[in-house]
């Protein structure tokens, strides 16, 4: 008897334990982030949480944190499927350190149009490129006995009425462009695919026959299919289509009403086993299934699973510790959508629910157990990767936790609004290159009273610039684990312009000015459901700081406004008014305003306030510590009737209706509604900001503060006057929460604010200007061709400004390569609608996006997909292919490269394929196949590009089946889709 016959007998005999309600039980979540435990079968809770960027865990509580990796439009930018592999091996790490099962990554969608609002949470605008880089990072979560999760199943591309959009596309579309990357990521072995929001063809897809076939039957998909976050509408049309688990729970369109379903025929009983013996699979390979608990404080360990899966890499065994839980873990957070209706297939999303308590005795919750702490840094003990965020937290010098009292102001760069004595926010921790010391700087703020020259301490240490770790390589402890995160942020760094200004060169340089308010503030991660709060944010000026140490002069200007929206309250701002710790007083109220419940946070955005029975009112309170006088801009976001309160005088009260039902908005970013209020410098005033809850509205309560904005012609003055003395200058510009975010998509592709006049001004006075830019997608640059050096980072994670440094100062080499095309201007991007008309939106463009439309409208992009430059250069010497081959077989292209250039470099050899002439419509050219070569200074290699035999394959609708055209191909060969350089033809045969 087969290792398979065995796996799948003991799943017979677990079903077969199971009643028809009690198997109904199971297809439906048990809270927000958990599925349902069956003692009777010896399967606990799965914890399922959300990515790609990090995992958050279960709850949105600003004091629980996490690693931040880079966004996925970064990954895509790599090029790499080995880091990709490795990132994702960090991500299961991260998770089994929170007790996840399921992490909910990667995003397999296109970036199908520029304005797409969740840009930063996709790969690229390629099929292929998105499918490469997504399956390496489903292998490096899965490696660890973690799930990875496929989303969002299929042509959720866009924002715009996202819960209702019915997609129409044409089957070949489908097959070739946007079913692509999941295909690829079922034959990396996914273990759960998630059923977007969206229809397609009529059919919204929780109840989508795509997800019979292809995913399940062709395809071979044996684990489970998830419904978005309140996506299941369709009681009976679900469950007969394919969809296996719908969350979150405790409730759904299913229930009772599908075992009435079932006992009347409606929905074959066959159809419900198949979902639970998905289900037992998935809690197999988890280690959720079987198996004694291991002993109390025991740390987790990789080990076989019970049923392992063919092919399947073996899960762990009993890894967690039961614990009794509080109320707060268990309750609903956002993105909490119950959807009970069983109404007709396209029937609109249901508004979202209050969020309830979950179901009583639903079980202990997993926790993990830390173990003991162990001494991290230089000569400590190598760890597995697995267990690399087991340790507490490193043994180098760190800023405070929050809450923990106050800090020397002397230890930070001021923020916009400080005042002197208040704590600085702990997200802006400072990673200095090794032997960093005191540095001597000018602040250049006008936001806040310019002082002095002032002398920081000495800074904690963290490692140097990496060198890229091959994936074998095991990442040990904490150290490791951000030495891999400040590589992926310069591996994913593109340098789309340079004349000669990069690398920068410490020991030319007295004075370097670093100007904007993304400096100081950078945007590390979009907006969104995929959020967490990060340990640490590096920030540019940080990271510079740091490298540069006290040899040079860095001088700050924040430059006119960027028009980001006034930020939460951090510590920076506030103190507790009942503790005077850093920070803010959070309690609940009844209907008669006595306290429920009190307690101390960190911050003003309250996602997920504690639900007390009797809790009428959310109440934020702080005492407002303002750093410079003027009006002040105050906010209170959420919905509902809300107040806010200055000194005890009312300033800001109204009811505010909900607009939308789109999750993301009402529990993650809900409207914020302001109101200007004058402060005097160096007096505190109390703030008090309330909400009342009601049914459908959600719970979050954001308080937000924010100083005056300084006058624009002064600013643009004190950052042209910093350049101008400047050896060079580094401007950081960028995007805000006003673009980039999920529920949302772009209305155009500019900078906000100032920030286009903030560069002219800057360049001009100083041609040694390097522009960054932190977006997570494309924006228009119109003065690209006046800077320096135009380097893109992308949304970096929490290591964001070592990984600049690195980049700036020539420690690494800019890695990054282009996964999306960048037009010069919004008018000239050939795809750019993403609203539908009457519900539906047409992909009209069929298979021509991204650099294929560019090609086909024969117009010029500002940076051609794939485009990216080193800090040496490369000449394309030579093509080699075989003269014919057969249909349905790989074959493989030769490219001769030389490192032109004066230094060691990579180069990503990209190769594409162009078809032979005829009736049958193709891109102009698509992209077949890439590899990454590395050569030192003069040194010619081969590159060699494996192209499989899926590159010439066409979906024929009329056979509905894979065909491959005999004829001859063109091979395109070089560093863009639109530097090509090297052509030859393969002639490609018939099969027998």
């Amino acid at each position: 008897m087969t290792e398979t016959t065995d796996a799948e007998a003991e799943r017979e005999r677990l079903l077969g334990k199971l009643t028809l309600p009690e198997k109904v039980r199971l297809l439906t979540g048990a809270t927000t982030w958990r599925t349902r435990a069956e003692p009777a079968l010896g399967l606990r809770e799965m914890v399922l949480s959300d990515g790609p960027a990090g995992v958050r865990g279960q709850s949105w509580d600003e004091r629980d944190r996490s690693l931040l990796l880079p966004s996925a439009s970064a990954l895509g930018a790599l090029w790499d499927e080995e880091l990709v592999e490795r990132l994702g091996g960090l991500l299961a790490a991260e998770a089994r350190r929170k007790g996840v099962d399921v992490v909910l990554a990667p995003t397999l969608n296109l970036h199908r149009t520029p304005l797409g609002g969740r840009h930063f949470e996709c790969f690229s605008e390629d099929p292929e490129l998105t499918g490469r880089t997504g399956a390496a990072l489903v292998r490096g979560i899965q490696a660890h006995g973690v799930a990875a999760t496929a989303k969002h199943y299929v042509a959720n591309d866009s924002e715009t009425d996202r819960l209702t959009v019915d997609v129409r596309v044409s089957e070949r579309v489908l097959r070739e462009v946007y079913l692509a990357p999941f295909e690829a990521a079922v034959q990396a072995g996914v273990r759960v695919v998630m059923a977007g929001y969206n229809g397609v063809n009529g059919s919204t897809m929780t109840a989508s026959p795509l997800l019979t076939d292809p995913l399940k039957r062709e395809w071979g998909f044996d684990g489970v299919v998830v419904s978005d976050w309140g996506a299941l509408r369709t009681g009976d049309p679900a469950a007969r289509a394919g969809l296996d688990l719908a969350m979150p729970g405790p409730e759904s369109a299913w229930g009772e009403a599908l075992v009435r379903a079932v006992e009347t025929g409606r929905v074959p009983r066959s159809a419900v086993d198949d979902k639970v013996r998905r289900l037992l699979t998935l809690a197999d390979a988890c280690g959720a299934l079987g198996g004694p608990p291991p002993a109390p404080g025991a740390v987790p360990r990789p080990g076989p699973g019970l049923l392992p899966a063919p092919g399947a890499v073996p899960g762990p065994g009993p890894r967690l510790t039961s614990a009794p839980e509080s109320s707060s873990q268990r309750e609903p957070g956002p993105g909490f959508v119950p959807g009970t209706s069983s109404s007709p297939e396209r029937d609109p999303a249901p508004a979202p629910s209050w969020p309830r308590e979950a179901v009583p005795g639903s079980g202990p919750e997993a926790v993990l157990s830390r173990g003991p702490e162990s001494p991290s840094g230089p000569g400590a003990p190598s760890q597995p990767e697995l267990e690399l965020l087991s340790a507490p937290a490193p043994s180098w010098p760190r800023e405070p936790v929050p809450g923990s009292g106050p800090e020397s102001s002397s230890q930070r760069e001021p923020v916009s609004g400080f005042a002197p004595g208040a704590s600085s926010s702990p997200e802006r921790d400072p990673a200095p290159a090794p032997g960093a010391g005191p540095e001597t700087v000018l602040s250049h703020q006008p936001e806040s009273p310019s002082g002095p020259e002032m002398t920081s301490p000495p800074e904690p240490e963290v490692p140097s610039a990496p060198e890229h770790p091959t994936a074998a390589a095991p990442v040990a402890g904490r150290p490791g684990a951000l030495a891999l995160l400040r590589t992926a942020v310069a591996a994913s760094a593109v340098l789309l312009h340079n004349r000669g200004v990069l690398p920068l060169d410490p020991e030319r340089l007295r004075t370097l000015a670093v100007i904007g308010a993304h400096a100081v503030l950078p945007r590390t991660q979009g907006g969104g459901s995929a959020g967490v709060f990060p340990e640490r944010v590096v920030t540019p000026l940080d990271g510079i700081r740091a490298a540069l140490g006290d040899g040079v002069r860095v001088v700050h200007a924040a430059g006119p406004s960027n028009d980001a929206p006034p930020p939460p309250l951090t510590p920076d701002l506030c103190t507790d008014p009942v503790t005077g710790d850093p920070g803010v007083r959070l309690r609940l109220l009844d209907v008669a305003g006595r306290e429920l419940h009190s307690e101390h946070r960190t911050g003003g955005r309250q996602l997920e306030p504690p639900l007390v029975p009797g809790a009428h009112t959310v109440e934020i309170g702080a005492l407002l510590l303002p750093g410079i006088s003027g009006r002040w801009t105050l906010g209170i976001g959420g919905f509902g009737r809300m107040s806010i309160a200055v000194d005890e005088h009312g300033v800001l009260a109204g009811e505010f209706a909900k607009e939308t039902d789109d999750p993301a908005v009402v529990h993650v970013n809900p409207p914020v509604h302001r109101v200007p209020v004058s402060l005097t410098a160096g007096r505190p005033v109390r703030v008090v900001a309330r909400r009342e809850l009601a049914p459908g509205t959600g719970r979050a309560t954001v308080v937000t503060a924010a100083p005056p904005r300084p006058d624009a012609a002064a600013a643009l003055a004190d950052a042209t006057r910093a350049a101008r003395e400047a050896d060079a200058a580094i401007v950081v510009v960028g995007t805000t929460e006003h673009g980039e975010s999920e529920g949302y998509d772009r209305t155009d592709l500019g900078l906000g604010g100032h920030q286009d006049a903030l560069v002219r001004a800057v360049t001009e006075a100083n041609p040694r200007t390097v522009v960054v830019v932190n977006s997570g997608g494309p924006v228009e640059l119109p003065w690209r061709a006046r800077a320096g050096a135009v380097l893109l980072t992308w949304f970096p994670g929490q290591e964001g400004g070592a990984g600049l440094a690195d980049v700036l100062f020539g420690r690494a080499e800019p890695g990054g390569r282009l996964p999306t095309t960048w037009a010069a201007a919004l008018a000239d991007a050939p795809v750019t609608r993403t609203g539908p008309t009457g519900g539906r939106l047409d992909y009209g463009e069929g298979l021509h996006i991204g650099y294929r439309a560019w090609a086909r409208h024969h117009r010029e992009p500002a940076y051609w997909f794939g485009h990216g430059l080193g800090y040496t250069t490369w000449s394309y010497d030579g093509l080699s292919v075989p003269d014919a081959i057969v249909a349905g077989e790989p074959f493989t292209v030769r490219v001769e490269v030389r490192n032109t250039g004066p230094r060691p470099g990579r180069e990503v050899v990209q190769v594409y394929l162009a078809g032979p002439p005829g009736p049958l419509e193709r891109p102009e050219r698509w992209l077949a196949g890439y590899t990454a070569v590395r050569a030192e200074a003069g040194e010619r290699t081969t590159a060699v590009v494996r192209i499989p035999a899926r590159a010439l394959r066409h979906w024929s609708q009329d056979e509905h089946a894979w065909r491959t055209q005999p004829g001859p191909y063109r091979v395109l060969a070089g560093r863009s889709a639109g530097a090509l350089p090297l052509t030859a033809t393969v002639l490609v045969r018939a099969s027998d």
